[in-house]
This record gives structure tokens, C-alpha cells and sequence, in this order.
């Protein structure tokens, strides 16, 4: 299988992504014996709960400095100094310091919710051949409502993938007041562009929750949060029906590779122009969190 390469918006250059687990994700999804395990029980919650539970074992924290090693992350950003932390998953869904994640402060801008690999799409219904050729979005399908499909088809979609490696909290792109949390249940494939070449659909088939941010200027925004493999717990930490600020948090992944996706109605916003670039050959960008999305 070919490498995962993005573009980092951040130095200008096009990189190969350090896949944690890559030999696992291989074996998994790239051979027949491989796939008899995925279904068998990589895929069932059931898994990704036992390796939480690891990970959140004392003995565990001791793969929190190789970690930082091997993945060159800066504990200079940390609210936290590593050895503060218990386990690997406290670790891992670890906060930054305010300054590590500035906010774009444009009147009109939307900012990325996470830290990760973006995909945009400047209208929903047409998004096809991610990953490789053939595949096509099934918005109806992710949102488990026909109605609000056909509502959002002309909309910009944003697809972040988080990484292992990546800050894995989530936050608001926009200034709104958010609605409660629905969650849809399903499996937990893995979210990794070596799987996703594989079946686009565990985008909409994962363990899945979804909230509606009510805007002052460019309507409901739909954020959805995508659990995967060893992502069992999709953690909210915002308070919902009051109003929260552009970048403010809304919660947290445990430990794994996941996703957000970030749904506008027609006309809305137009997204950045490097991430609308790339995308159009089928290349993330990486982005941190706060920086520009998209403006109104």
C-alpha cells in the first residue's frame, strides 16, 4: 500500500504521515486473514473498551515518554507537564495552554475544530472518490435522516482526521449556542485513510454523535464527532442550550485515531482556499486548531 501524504499547511511542505500501528492497520485491513479478524472483533466496541481499560492502567504511563519521543510532540504546549499524568489515556487527552492554540480573531472566520488532516468540500452531494475512485458520500446515511440530508446537499463539508499523535480535544468553529447531543451506536473501524481506502461507509457506520450550533450569521452548523477503533468514548464537555465562543472547547476523544466533520448549509461559508486546493486532488491538509477554516 502506497504512504499517507498530506500537506502541512503550517510548513508549507508535503510530508508522510508516522502511522501509529501502522503493521496492525496493514495486517488488518490489507490481507483476508486480517479482515476475518476485523470482523470477528476488532471492529466490536467490546475491543476498543479492553484497550481503553489498558490504557488507563498505572503501568501504562510509562509509554508516555517513548511516545513523545518517537512523534516529536512539543510539552512546551502542554497545560501539564508529562510526568503530572497517571496513565496513557489522561495523557493522551491531555489539554494545551490557551497560547499553544491562538483563535483566528476575524469578525467573519470559522476556525478548525481539531488539530488533524482536513478534507473540504465546497458542496456535500457532490463529494466522490475519497480516498480512491468510486467511493461516494452517503450523506443520508451519516446523518440517519433523509430530510436534513437533502437540506445540507449543497452545503461545504470539512472532514478532519485525528491522528493518534494529534491533540485529540474538539472544539466550536463558530460562536453559537449549541443543541443537545444525539448519539448513533455502530462499530469501531478504524478511521485511517489505509482502512477508509478500503470502505469509505465506516465514516457513517461508526459510533457516531451529532449537534446542531445554532449561529447569529450562518445558520445551524451540524458537528458531528466519529468514533473508531479504540475510540469508544466520544466525551462532551460543553454546556449545551448556552452560548459558547468560537474555539471554545466541546469535549474529547479517549485514546485512537478519530474524526469530526463539520456540516454547513448552502451558501454559508466558503471554505480556505489551500484546504478547497488540496482536496481537489485528494490530499489533506494539516491544520491545527483555531486556524482558518472558512470565512461566512
Amino acid at each position: 500500500m502506497e504512504p499517507i501524504r498530506f500537506f502541512n499547511r503550517h510548513t508549507g511542505t508535503l510530508e508522510t504521515e508516522q502511522v501509529y500501528g501502522e503493521g496492525f492497520l496493514r495486517r488488518t485491513y490489507g490481507n483476508p486473514l486480517g479482515r476475518l479478524a476485523l470482523h470477528a472483533f476488532v471492529k466490536r466496541p467490546a475491543f476498543s473498551k479492553w484497550f481503553g481499560y489498558r490504557m488507563n492502567q498505572p503501568d501504562s504511563r510509562a509509554k508516555i515518554a517513548p511516545f513523545i519521543a518517537r512523534y516529536g510532540l512539543d510539552p512546551s504546549e502542554f497545560a501539564d507537564p508529562p510526568e503530572s499524568f497517571a496513565t496513557f489515556n489522561a495523557f493522551f487527552y491531555r489539554k494545551l495552554k490557551p497560547a499553544a492554540r491562538p483563535i483566528d480573531p476575524g469578525e467573519n472566520t470559522l476556525v478548525f475544530p481539531a488539530d488533524g488532516r482536513h478534507l473540504g468540500f465546497a458542496r456535500a452531494e457532490e463529494i466522490r472518490g475519497v480516498f480512491v475512485k468510486g467511493q461516494r458520500f452517503d450523506l443520508a446515511a451519516l446523518l440517519g435522516d433523509a430530510g436534513l440530508a437533502a437540506r445540507y446537499a449543497g452545503g461545504a463539508l470539512v472532514l478532519s482526521r485525528l491522528c493518534p499523535v494529534d491533540y485529540h480535544r474538539f472544539h466550536f468553529p463558530a460562536a453559537g449556542i449549541p443543541g443537545p447531543v444525539t448519539e448513533t451506536g455502530g462499530p469501531l473501524f478504524s478511521v485511517s485513510p489505509i482502512a477508509l481506502r478500503r470502505n469509505l461507509a465506516y465514516l457513517w457506520t461508526n459510533k457516531r454523535t451529532l449537534t446542531r450550533l445554532e449561529t447569529p450569521n450562518i445558520g445551524t452548523v451540524l458537528l458531528l464527532e466519529i468514533g473508531a477503533t479504540c475510540v469508544g468514548s466520544i466525551i462532551q464537555t460543553h454546556p449545551t442550550g448556552q452560548p459558547v465562543a468560537k474555539g471554545a472547547e466541546k469535549g474529547y476523544f479517549a485514546f485512537g485515531g478519530s474524526s469530526t466533520l463539520t456540516l454547513f448549509e448552502p451558501g454559508a461559508v466558503k471554505l480556505a482556499e489551500d484546504l478547497l486546493d488540496h482536496s481537489s486532488r485528494q490530499t489533506e491538509l494539516y491544520a491545527r486548531m483555531g486556524t482558518l477554516m472558512a470565512t461566512a
